[in-house]
């Protein structure tokens, strides 16, 4: 059977695939409305067009329907893959209909279901979306419920139904991707608390957004510090149960990012350490995971290393040190790097006559002497070589030890 050969007028200058729904920018070139959509508002192409390399003096994206359907009826006539009539983009005046009914208790969840199927059809939905104030509707939703579940207290059915809107909106939000402009209205006490209490009664995917979009708030807005230094208790336990319960990766590693934010401010590490985020980080560590989540684990363990409570749980833990000196020279610089500097807080603030034997038997002492003699980093080795000065007079007589490195470092 002979191949078909398409027309290259059929297929979208970015994706090289056939046209499913055809729009014509006004540099006069078309595209399949998904990868231009896509182009445009990643910012990848600094709104330009992606063939004239010109900048567009508007975003309009004008449907080219007379090219879709003689792509339909070519498709069809070849037997090819047959292509569905696209969806028209949403209007601002469709949303702001949708948002009036949501303000309705017996209409919120059915409204707040029709925007998450919109935000999901296209880009184009999606920043209609924003212009027509859904962030600002959902935001308000939000930080209502979380009052009122405040109010009510115990589990009623009420209660039920108000859980699953306040779902329903942190997954729009979400799915929304949003703009820098709209993540830094989010950037607020409220919201953010509201955050917190989602994640304390919401499901698993529910857990996971609200995790997800408060680090993408932190790493595009610059919140105020009293944000920060006034985070209770029971974020640090949320956020320390995401990490534990393994939801997804993205949700593990944006849990990681949103302590290594949160923690250098006021109480917070005292805060963390209170509520078991040292013993989880230890025990995901066992599991080696990959490199990327390694360091950023190491990364929140030396934060939370750097105060006594932090420190204290880490020595309890049986594994702590074990496992910290085992990542040494293992995974990658910034890894040995974050490892070495938590046995160095330990060994100048924690090194009692015990923890100083059980680093010398968890073979510490010759991870550090391997990592002053291998290029492991500037950094690395001047805190190893500080950690075994430290320590001369207990280690420098150790069998283990010489045994280990028959040209002692101890004697340069």
């Amino acid at each position: 059977m002979a191949e078909i050969e398409v027309p290259h007028y059929f297929l979208c200058p970015i994706s090289l695939e056939v046209m499913e729904d055809p729009v014509t920018l006004n540099s006069g070139i078309t595209y399949d409305r998904a990868s231009i959509e896509r182009w445009i508002f990643s910012g990848a192409g600094d709104h330009t067009c992606p063939v004239t390399k010109k900048p567009l003096s508007d975003l309009d994206l004008t449907p080219n329907i007379t090219l879709r359907r003689v792509i339909q009826s070519w498709c069809a006539q070849n037997a090819f893959q047959r292509l569905p009539t696209p969806k028209s983009p949403v209007t601002k005046s469709q949303i702001l209909k949708i948002l009036r009914e949501a303000k309705s208790p017996q209409m919120q969840i059915r409204c707040l279901k029709k925007l998450k199927s919109i935000s999901r059809d296209n880009e184009s939905n999606k920043r209609t979306m924003e212009i027509a104030g859904v962030v600002e509707f959902l935001a308000s939703l939000i930080n209502s419920i979380s009052m009122e579940l405040l109010c009510l207290g115990k589990a009623t059915r009420d209660c039920f139904d108000l859980i699953q809107a306040r779902e329903e909106a942190f997954s729009i939000l979400f799915t929304l991707q949003l703009s820098e402009k709209s993540l830094g209205f989010l950037s607020n006490s409220d919201f953010i608390g509201s955050i917190g209490n989602s994640m304390k009664n919401g499901s698993f995917e529910s857990r996971a957004c609200s995790i997800m979009l408060l680090n993408q708030i932190l790493e595009v807005t610059d919140p105020d510090p009293s944000l920060f230094i006034a985070l209770h208790h029971e974020f640090f336990i949320e956020t320390a149960r995401v990490l534990k319960d393994q939801i997804s990766p993205k949700a593990s590693k944006s849990a990681l990012k949103v302590l290594m934010f949160t923690l250098p401010w006021g109480r917070n590490r005292i805060k963390a350490a209170e509520s078991g985020t040292v013993h989880i980080l230890i025990e995901l560590l066992l599991d080696s995971p990959e490199k990327r989540a390694c360091e950023m684990m190491l990364t929140v363990l030396d934060l939370l290393c750097q105060c006594a409570e932090g420190r204290a749980e880490l020595l309890k833990h049986g594994a702590g040190l074990a496992i910290v000196s085992k990542k040494i020279l293992r995974v990658s610089q910034v890894a040995s790097e974050k490892a070495v500097k938590i046995l160095h807080s330990i060994s100048r603030f924690s090194s009692t006559a015990g923890v100083v034997q059980e680093m010398l038997q968890m073979g510490v002492a010759n991870k550090l002497c391997l990592a002053v003699q291998v290029n492991s980093g500037l950094k690395t080795q001047e805190r190893s070589w500080e950690i075994l000065k430290m320590h001369y007079k207990s280690w420098k007589n150790s069998p283990c030890l010489h045994h280990s490195h028959p040209i002692s470092i101890f004697s340069s």
